[in-house]
């Protein structure tokens, strides 16, 4: 009796501390001190659309990481606290970095237009469940690049929000972006991420929240 009581304490207490220290997406929303985690963009599953003369190893090697790095490096021009509305995100671009530098690079490239929106939401769920968040806790911000369509000067994006413990996809959306008049690889895709963010400030964050908060 005794080995049975303490059993279902056990139980109790394990999904106590579950219902405490998991995240819901209403928790991003209601509060500007939710704590959440930048975890970069995810090129895993990216396909650069019409654009012939790229170099796919100088892409996987250099400008992914790139990217990346630009982004949180000008917290002036990728303005993450604005346009989520919370006081400090922080980021971790580990992760990510690792990802994309295993990307084959022979799959990089493309000339089929319809590689622009190919996802769908469960291929989201499953990258998700393959990364290793390193023990980080809270929730995670996630990009995921879906199609970088030189043709149409504009990048597809999975805009994603995880519960980094249980590695649950709370919200995913795709938006598409616009490409600015940049120099270099680098800078011409980095400029999508920042019309993301723009959009994310003046449109789609009130959506959201009035939508889940």
């Amino acid at each position: 009796m005794k080995n049975v009581m303490r059993l279902f304490l056990v139980t109790c207490l394990s999904f106590s501390a579950a219902h405490v220290f998991s995240q819901t997406i209403k928790d991003v929303f209601n509060s500007s001190e939710t704590q959440l985690v930048y975890f970069g963009i995810d090129f895993t599953k990216a396909r650069l659309i019409d654009d012939a003369g790229a170099n796919e190893m100088d892409i996987r090697d250099r400008q992914f990481g790139g990217i990346n790095q630009v982004v949180v490096n000008e917290p002036k021009r990728y303005d993450f606290n604005g346009s989520f509305r919370k006081s400090n995100i922080d980021h971790d671009l580990g992760p990510v970095g690792k990802r994309n530098l295993k990307v084959d690079a022979a799959n990089i490239k493309s000339s089929t237009t319809s590689d622009f929106q190919r996802l769908k939401e469960s291929d989201i769920i499953t990258l998700v469940k393959g990364f290793d968040f390193d023990n980080k806790k809270g929730v995670g911000i996630l990009f995921v690049m879906e199609g970088m369509s030189k043709s149409n000067k504009a990048a597809s994006v999975w805009v994603t929000f995880i519960d980094i413990k249980s590695k649950k996809v709370l919200m995913t959306e795709r938006l598409e972006t616009k490409a600015s008049s940049a120099i270099g690889f680098r800078n011409y895709w980095a400029s999508t991420i920042r019309n993301l963010l723009e959009t994310i400030e003046k449109k789609k964050y009130s959506e959201w929240k009035q939508k889940y908060s």
